[in-house]
């Protein structure tokens, strides 16, 4: 007798029957926050940027539903931008006469305290590994928190800045290199701690923070040297809603592409005898380079799709070959070959931790080099 035959049929309760009422409260805090924005900042923003902030709603609170530990960090930042944007009382010279706008709370100390948190959190995440301390790296992960709280805070009190200086000026802060690596290294952090979390990979942090503390680097080298953090005007082709969506897709793309090659590194030394004990398994660290690649790919994909279109309302055409268009073609290629040959031919172990690495170097110039060494209708800015 088959006894599969008398077990009762249990049915899975759908996605919204298995949310808490805690999961709801969320949800309608960011409508209620989206709502206070419309009515407060509404006078500034166009039709596009009004539907952007409604759709983001719902999509920051499937986030915070999936990963619950990004809603207090959701929380922190509107709670610091806001009371930022109470002390500015809309004079933009207010960051030089209140203390903690100047020393904590304007966009450029902000980001300052950012860098601070990212290099400490580098130095306690090899700390833990080096000495197989847990505290070490708790530590490490903890400071990667905070400045995750303080970059967000100071991306949002740079909008908030760039419209006191003027409503013509005024822009979502994603429109050149300064502002760009600072997204770059948030996004870069936001997927490591998830993994972390997820997959309990923490002693990845030591290799993931490595490339973040390059980004801040030389973000404060930039500023120094050519005093980036300076809020400019968008130059007109850059004057259009398309930003706002191209940029952020690109940039996620990019950071799981860093955080993959990353990974391959720590692949590679664990597969060579090294760090054998203190790194995750082979097969996870597989795993997690493959996750990365995926998410990335997927958001590269969607960013150069969304870029043709943009490019095609600025300028006329869908593709020319800029230098730009035609290295982000060759990073697309790059990862659709290694997606291709995973899929299909099973690509695992050294070769594709290889890949990742060089994969890095390829994205690295189509983000940097190409600003650098080749000139055309992209840029976020000159070096």
């Amino acid at each position: 007798m088959d006894i599969t035959q008398h077990q009762p049929y249990t049915a899975t309760p759908g996605y919204f029957r298995r949310l808490s009422p805690f999961d709801w409260l969320f949800g309608l805090a960011l409508l209620a926050g989206a709502l206070f924005a419309l009515n407060r900042y509404g006078a500034w923003m166009d039709g596009y940027e009004k539907a952007i902030l409604l759709l983001a709603v719902p999509t920051f609170a499937a986030l915070g539903w999936h990963w619950k530990p990004v809603r207090p960090l959701m929380l922190a930042i509107a709670l610091l931008a806001l009371g930022a944007i109470a002390m500015y009382g809309g004079d933009l010279a207010a960051a030089e006469k209140r203390f903690w706008l100047r020393y904590m709370l304007s966009s450029q100390s902000a980001v300052l305290w950012m860098s601070v948190f990212f290099f400490l959190s580098t130095l306690f995440y090899w700390i833990g590994l080096a000495a197989r301390s847990p505290a070490g790296g708790a530590i490490g992960s903890r400071l990667c928190w905070g400045g995750m709280l303080l970059g967000w805070t100071a991306m949002m009190v740079r909008w908030y800045e760039s419209y006191l200086i003027g409503a013509d000026v005024g822009h979502i802060p994603i429109s050149n290199l300064y502002e760009v690596f600072i997204l770059f290294c948030l996004i870069t952090a936001m997927f490591h701690l998830y993994y972390e979390q997820r997959y309990a990979t923490r002693q990845l942090g030591a290799f993931v923070m490595l490339i973040i503390s390059a980004a801040v680097g030389f973000l404060l080298w930039y500023t120094v040297s050519r005093d980036a953090h300076e809020i400019q005007p968008l130059v007109p082709a850059l004057q259009s809603w398309w930003m706002k969506i191209h940029v952020p897709a690109n940039f996620i793309g990019y950071g799981t592409f860093a955080l993959a090659a990353m990974v391959g590194t720590a692949y590679l030394l664990k597969s060579h005898g090294y760090l054998v004990d203190r790194l995750p398994s082979l097969e996870l660290l597989d795993d997690v380079m493959y996750k990365s690649i995926s998410a990335g790919f997927a958001f590269f994909t969607i960013a150069t799709i969304l870029g043709a279109l943009w490019a095609a309302e600025a300028w006329g055409g869908y593709w020319s070959w800029d230098p730009k268009e035609t290295w982000a073609l060759i990073v697309w290629l790059n990862y659709a070959a290694w997606l291709h040959m995973r899929l299909m031919s099973g690509l695992r172990g050294r070769v594709a931790a290889w890949w990742a690495v060089v994969g890095l170097l390829v994205t690295t110039f189509a983000f940097l080099g190409v600003n650098m060494f080749l000139s055309g209708l992209h840029s976020y800015g000159n070096l």
